[in-house]
This record gives structure tokens, sequence and C-alpha cells, in this order.
């Protein structure tokens, strides 16, 4: 085994950081264009955060097990984290009436901060 459990969470904790981040930063470049593209920034990126912690929740609360079930948690983790990221942005666009471009800017930023999170954590 080359990774534990352990090192998996503090991976997901460190890219949630970033993610976190860097979706303060899209927010206060958002800014500019009022304080609802702010928000609708917060609201995507903070979808994106919510939906990673969720999933690593899922993906990483069972510690070591056999393949089956662990599949099955990274599987029931990664249709979690897409069914938080889908229904907050829908309640963000549908409920609250924010505009979805600084939403969609902001999840896409969040997810590449989480690539350059994964790729210089080693």
């Amino acid at each position: 085994m080359l990774n534990s459990v352990a090192a998996g969470r503090r991976q997901a904790g460190r890219a949630i950081a970033w993610q976190a981040g860097a979706t303060l930063l899209v927010a206060l470049a958002c800014l500019w264009q009022g304080v609802q593209s702010a928000v609708a920034a917060l609201v995507g990126g903070g979808a994106v955060v919510l939906a990673g912690w969720f999933s690593a929740r899922i993906a990483l609360g069972g510690g070591i097990d056999a393949a089956v079930p662990a599949l099955a948690r990274l599987v029931a983790g990664v249709l979690a984290k897409w069914l938080v990221l889908v229904v907050v942005l829908a309640v963000g666009v549908l409920a609250l009436g924010l505009p979805p471009l600084p939403m969609l800017v902001a999840a896409v930023v969040v997810l590449v901060a989480q690539l350059f999170a994964l790729a210089l954590g080693r």
C-alpha cells in the first residue's frame, strides 16, 4: 500500500484549503461587476468546496476495508459530489436569482485550483 487513509485525508484537506482561497479570489475579482456577481462567485466556488468536502467525508470515512466496499464509498462520494454541486448551483440560479456566469467561472477556477493543490502536494 503506497498511501494511507490519513494521507488521503490530509491531501483532501489541502485541496479544500486551496479551493477556499480560490473562491475568495474569484469573488474579489467579480466584485467590480457588483455585489450580486461577487455573491454568485462565492456560491459557485462554495458549492465546489462543499461538494468536495462532502465527497471526501464519504469516500475516506470508512477507513481501511476490502476492495468492494472501498470502491462503493468512492463511487458514492463522486455521486454525492456532483449531486451537491448541481443542487447548490441550481438553488443559486433559480431560487436566489444570481447570475450564472460568475458562478460557473468560480466553479471552474476552483476545480483548477484543486488540480494544482493535488499536483503540488507531492
